[in-house]
């Protein structure tokens, strides 16, 4: 089960800079995007018909997995090119919007096998009765069905792209070579890395939080398996919404304050006190579960089995967790979370600059990936041994550490400087583009000679017109 859970994360780990170098060479996002689509659909159907193949099916299994964490590494080339296709101005709202569209799959995809259980383990038989269509097998076709929309959406005539990062800084400067503006501007590689490790500690204490919420909720509160499951599914319901409404807040709270201070006070700070907050203080110890006995004649959803089990030697000496404390520490991550994943990458995105970032995202969607390895890992070797002292407060001092490392290197998580020309001189480079735009614009009505207001916003729409042209 850890292989299958951690051949995803996997394959996008190792993939995400190669798809991101690729896009880079090709000067386009079509081809990989497409391409990785195609290898979700093959690998979403081989998921479920792997009864199909009743030899090593654990062995496909986990070559399915990884195959579909493969074909999402090209969520770093999407973020590259989201990077490349906004102004620095419209950056943060952008970024906000796709981290919400994380979320409400988050949403979304729960509904989903909830939609679909009713059809139970027989469900209905395809293919002469070899295949089944069941609960477990539904939502792998129902990736299948929308990895063809998605397919559909990136074809040329649905999906143009439009690069103008480059061009704004171009304008700003006042060159005339897009490739030459951005290799002369040099980002802090300091910074960019900063942000990566900061990152995966933010990833990893929420992949860690969701891997482990089920297991802790019935250890501390000795709820059975099916409570567990439906207190856990109402309380990630309710902290999407207050997460859905965190992205809705962030653009104003960036106009309000600088990026990299709503960062720190607002996302690691919250994310500090959550990961505080799961450090128990209840009076007693969590009720403490015998192993299973047969001979007993008890099932195993019998009250006498539920809490926490006798083999987890800290059980019956550490203080257990209130609801209380459970309660406002995901309260508090539900906040964090958002702000924190959506302002790292944004700041990245624009310490980087205007140049290609397809590898650089790579990376950072890489230590995201590397965080739900390595999660599992951690519940296993620290929870399940030392409990939850050790736990929380290694994840603690995790958070705390990356928050004071961010707001000493805070100065240096700005955009690269750029040098502006001359007012006029950038109105002259403006009114040629504008000359050539008038030449070559079959819609041009020869009537406005005189630029408007904002030079910047002109020089940028005129060289558009040009190029369009």
């Amino acid at each position: 089960m850890g292989l299958v859970v951690a051949a995803n994360p996997l394959g996008q780990m190792i993939f995400s800079p190669l798809f991101g170098w690729w896009s880079n060479k090709l000067g386009t996002i079509r081809l990989p995007l497409l391409l990785s689509l195609v290898l979700f659909t093959v690998a979403s159907g081989f998921y479920s018909s792997l009864e199909l193949r009743p030899d090593n099916v654990k062995f496909w299994m986990v070559i399915s997995r990884f195959l579909i964490g493969v074909s999402s590494a090209n969520i770093a080339v999407c973020r590259s090119y989201l990077s490349a296709a906004t102004r620095l101005s419209e950056r943060t709202h952008a970024v906000s919007m796709v981290s919400l569209a994380q979320v409400l799959g988050f949403i979304v995809g729960p509904a989903l096998q909830a939609a679909v259980t009713p059809l139970g383990d027989v469900g209905y038989m395809w293919l002469w009765g070899k295949l089944h269509f069941n609960m477990y097998t539904a939502c792998g076709w129902i990736n299948v069905l929308m990895s063809v929309g998605n397919f559909i959406m990136f074809l040329p005539g649905t999906f143009e792209e439009h690069k103008i990062a480059a061009r704004e800084i171009m304008v700003m400067q006042g060159g005339t070579s897009e490739r030459e503006t951005w290799k002369a501007i040099k980002p802090n590689y300091f910074s960019a890395w900063t942000l990566i490790v900061a990152f995966f500690v933010l990833v990893f204490n929420f992949v860690l939080l969701e891997t482990l919420g089920t297991s802790l909720t019935m250890d501390q509160f000795a709820w059975s398996n099916s409570e567990a499951m439906w207190y856990m599914g109402i309380l990630m319901s309710v902290g999407a919404i207050v997460a859905f409404i965190t992205f809705l807040l962030i653009v104003p709270l960036c106009k309000q304050f600088a990026e990299r201070y709503v960062l720190i006070w607002g996302g690691f700070s919250l994310m500090v006190l959550g990961r505080v907050l799961y450090i128990p203080w209840g009076p007693d110890p969590p009720k403490v579960a015998p192993a299973f006995n047969e001979t007993a004649g008890l099932p195993e959803s019998d009250p006498m089995y539920l809490g926490c089990p006798e083999t987890q030697e800290w059980c019956a000496r550490l203080p257990a967790l209130t609801i209380t404390q459970f309660i406002i520490g995901y309260a508090f991550t539900s906040v964090g979370y958002p702000i924190g994943v959506t302002l790292i990458q944004t700041i990245f995105s624009k310490v980087l600059g205007p140049r290609p970032q397809g590898v650089w995202m790579g990376l950072m969607t890489g230590s995201g990936c590397l965080s739900r390895v390595l999660g599992p890992v951690f519940v296993g070797s620290i929870y399940t041994r030392l409990g939850t002292y050790w736990t929380f407060g290694v994840t603690s001092v995790m958070m705390l550490i990356s928050m004071f490392w961010l707001l000493g290197t805070n100065k240096l998580l700005i955009p690269p400087h750029i040098d502006k020309p001359a007012h006029v001189e950038l109105q002259d480079l403006n009114k040629e583009n504008g000359k050539q735009s008038e030449t070559n614009s079959p819609t041009h009505n020869g009537d406005n000679d005189t630029p408007p207001e904002g030079v910047e916003l002109l020089g940028i729409r005129r060289l558009g017109n040009s190029s369009e042209a």
